[in-house]
């Protein structure tokens, strides 16, 4: 008997220590194997986006036409340098200023379209860069490589989910109804555009309204993710490796060349601090000031640019 209720008693200790070692998972939590499924379904699905929008760009020559040209232009500026550059970035991210609600979702809605991801992972994905910029938690440092920090990070939701940790540095927009409705039907927007411009002007509109456009944004972001921190010029003496690089601003066309700038000014809605450094978004910004839509708006003063320029180091 006494040998018997030893082994019955070490049963319940035994059970006791599971219960409290084992993690509770409710019913909407995903376990750290089905988020890892999760990451490669992701992971397979930019690969997939990546090979199409390319082949769309070997295809571009035999489908040109001057209205599918114009589609793209129009496309291009409406989601790079206003949905990303100035909402997704300025806006939301950093809060270098203040939109009008319904002006802040529209712009919000167009940087959907570009194709980087809903803005609650833009912004989350940005702030990380942002926190741990240029070391080992950096989402996309050169310093693990340039086709890491160009491109191959994409491809590494897993991984970046065991440097950043959980998305929680983007509360204020988890808060709002609207960006999660993006983020849970991005799929639904990006196939609905892509449908109306196929039934608007057929397989030009298409491969140039979606495939060479998306292929545009994402190397514009690309360069500014690894050239410019490597190549280029430091006016301002940052801790990071952050270079202002004008080839770079003119692929990518919305100011963010001057990296090195918006690294040391970070809470800066002009990011081109010089009259000659070309910054399409601080135009528009400009603009929306003078009709009452932009609000609280944030720039270096000249006693904090030369208290961060190299010269006065």
């Amino acid at each position: 008997m006494n040998n018997k209720a030893s082994k019955r008693e070490n049963i319940y200790q035994n059970m006791a220590l599971h219960s409290v070692v084992q993690p509770q998972v409710t019913k909407n939590e995903l376990t750290p194997a089905s988020r890892r499924r999760l990451d490669y379904v992701w992971d397979a699905a930019n690969l997939g986006i990546v090979i199409v929008i390319h082949i769309c760009v070997l295809a571009a020559p035999f489908h040109f036409t001057w209205n599918a040209f114009w589609v793209f232009y129009v496309l291009s500026i409406l989601t790079g340098p206003i949905g990303i550059g100035l909402c997704f970035h300025r806006c939301l991210c950093h809060k270098s200023l203040k939109l009008a609600k319904p002006v802040e979702y529209f712009f919000a809605y167009l940087g959907l379209h570009a194709g980087q991801g809903d803005p609650i992972f833009w912004v989350s994905v940005h702030r990380f860069h942002h926190q741990f910029v240029d070391s080992v938690k950096d989402p996309h440092s050169p310093i693990e490589g340039f086709w890491f920090s160009y491109i191959n990070w994409i491809f590494q939701h897993t991984y970046l989910r065991e440097k950043c940790g959980r998305r929680n540095n983007v509360m204020d927009l988890k808060k709002q109804a609207y960006y999660r409705f993006l983020r849970k039907t991005i799929s639904l927007h990006l196939v609905g555009l892509g449908l109306l411009l196929y039934v608007a002007g057929g397989l030009p509109f298409f491969i140039w309204g979606m495939g060479v456009r998306m292929a545009w944004s994402h190397h514009g972001t690309f360069v500014i993710n690894s050239v410019c921190h490597k190549w280029g010029n430091r006016p301002y003496n940052t801790k990071d490796l952050s270079t202002n690089n004008w080839l770079m601003n003119i692929i990518n066309a919305s100011g963010e060349g001057w990296h090195n700038n918006h690294h040391a000014f970070e809470f800066s809605a002009r990011l081109g601090l010089e009259w000659w450094q070309l910054d399409s978004p601080w135009y528009v910004i400009k603009i929306l000031e003078s009709l009452g839509l932009a609000t609280d708006i944030k720039v270096p003063t000249e006693i904090q640019k030369l208290e961060m320029s190299v010269k006065n180091q």
